[in-house]
């Protein structure tokens, strides 16, 4: 179990790191919910299912939505 958290640790590093280093913002969404889904599952195996769910929550529900709203004005052809 000690190398599944340090594996879940290493997807959420990795992640992060594609969020912050990607230059083509589609594959920053895919970065974003890797990161997310680690911190999330990292979260649940300590034990923490409140903060874990509000997390999950606030990255994939607001988060995506801003990324779909920024992607649709990029979009336009104006």
């Amino acid at each position: 179990i000690t190398y599944f958290v340090l594996f879940l640790g290493l997807c959420f590093v990795l992640g992060a790191l594609g969020v912050a280093y990607n230059t083509f913002s589609y594959y920053r969404v895919v970065d974003l919910v890797l990161a997310s889904v680690a911190e999330c599952r990292w979260l649940l195996s300590l034990g923490v299912s409140f903060v874990s769910l509000v997390l999950f929550i606030v990255y994939l529900g607001c988060m995506l939505v801003i990324f779909v709203y920024s992607v649709s004005l990029v979009a336009e052809l104006f």
